[in-house]
């Protein structure tokens, strides 16, 4: 009669277990591919969107961030969210440029200098950057900008003349034809092969961010940091479709919601650091301009007159409407 109780505590004990392991069996688990180190400003808030699912979800859904490019390299990430190789993927763009001109709208040099003028930008063609992932089953997450695009260089800049046969940098078609405007020769080089494309003679110059600049450590092989902020890109945070709809509805919109707050925390995140990152290239010996020569910025302007006529023309009329909802 004794042994009663003990029977009931075990059976209890068992159900408890096998309850445990259903449940987690039941958790969603996914992967999400981003380019950048660990280090650097964009991987901290995929990480922080990452913890923040985790926790809204009870733990039902955890996804784990692979860093530094290690699933995918910048030109497959969409691809891949797109066949279900990953579930959520991070990707300049800007990159998709020559899929659709309608995500180049952030690289149209000199259409969006500062963090309000490009976020006005990204509120105006946003749904039109949903429209076109969704159409190929793929969401839309969240974006994140980078600090702003400016000029590296070996030698001192003076006149447009001075970029003529330079070797230059390039990481997407629109950096690419802005400099092929310049004079100079563009090279596709990827983030993470700066260092040695300097070193080696590839290139002498690039249009980056400060972001980069400070995570290559530029000042062991460029001197010269001209301030331009030609544009500012965005990397946005895509999920395949199809993974996202299987969720149940109360994980999705737990999903959404840590998005808004990652797309917020990103933004503000970027302007933080700018002016900090710029310093540092200062601190590190790097001789650091405000701005372009004069005569430079003349240059400039003609070349942003250029690509943005180039790209109204791509895009039509629904180009144009981007633009003059911006320009309102």
């Amino acid at each position: 009669m004794k042994k009663a109780p003990f029977r009931f505590a075990l059976s209890a004990m068992a159900c408890v277990l096998a309850f445990g392991a259903m449940s987690a069996q039941a958790a969603e688990r996914w992967n999400m591919s981003v380019e950048q180190p660990d280090g650097n400003s964009l991987t901290k808030v995929a990480k922080s969107f990452a913890e923040d699912v985790s926790t809204a979800t009870g733990g039902e859904l955890v996804i784990r961030v692979h860093s530094n490019s290690s699933l995918f390299k910048r030109p497959e990430v969409k691809r891949a969210v797109q066949t279900g190789q990953v579930q959520v993927g991070e990707v300049l763009m800007s990159v998709l440029g020559n899929e659709d001109a309608i995500f180049e709208i952030d690289s149209v040099p000199f259409l969006a200098r500062n963090y309000t003028d490009a976020q006005k930008l990204w509120e105006v063609s946003k749904p039109a950057v949903e429209a076109r992932l969704a159409k190929q089953g793929v969401k839309l997450l969240y974006a994140m900008p980078w600090s702003p695009q400016s000029i590296f260089t070996k030698t001192p800049i003076t006149t447009m003349a001075d970029f003529k046969g330079m070797k230059f940098r390039a990481y997407n078609p629109a950096t690419s034809r802005m400099t092929e405007l310049m004079g100079a020769i563009p090279t596709v080089i990827n983030t993470g092969e700066v260092p040695q494309a300097f070193s080696t003679g590839m290139i002498t110059g690039m249009l980056t961010s400060p972001t980069t600049g400070v995570d290559t450590q530029a000042w062991d092989f460029s001197t010269y940091y001209y301030d331009v902020k030609a544009f500012i890109p965005k990397n946005f945070v895509i999920v395949n479709a199809r993974a996202f709809a299987r969720l149940p509805e109360a994980s999705q919109q737990a999903v959404l919601a840590a998005a808004e707050r990652a797309e917020k925390q990103g933004w503000a995140a970027a302007q933080a650091e700018t002016s900090q990152l710029v310093a540092t290239l200062a601190e590190k010996g790097m001789q650091v301009s405000e701005d372009a020569p004069a005569e430079v910025e003349v240059g400039f302007a003609k070349i942003g007159e250029t690509m943005a006529a180039e790209w109204l023309e791509r895009t039509g009329a629904e180009g144009k409407a981007i633009i003059e909802a911006y320009r309102q």
